[in-house]
């Protein structure tokens, strides 16, 4: 079986998400501290710390990197059930 269910790809995305935010982190916490305080304005305030936080996930959660995640689940799950059957 080389498809994900709905749950497996729920599971990967949050997992893959949770990574970029760990390797992110210091780029996460420099927006944070950019809109600690503000409200409307970290709409222009913080827009450079937004975007290195964007260019930074991108790189884990665009289509090709989750695509290279499913393929990577897919082919250990597979071999769990090879081995255990």
């Amino acid at each position: 079986m080389n498809s994900l269910s709905r749950r497996e790809e729920e599971t990967l995305l949050k997992a893959t998400k949770a990574t970029a935010l760990r390797e992110c982190d210091e780029f996460v916490k420099a927006f944070a501290e950019c809109a600690s305080g503000r409200t409307v304005s970290v709409a222009w305030e913080c827009r450079g710390q937004l975007k290195e936080v964007q260019d930074c996930m991108i790189q884990f959660t665009a289509p090709e990197p989750m695509e290279a995640v499913r393929k990577e689940y897919i082919r250990l799950r597979n071999l769990r059930q090879s081995s255990s059957g």
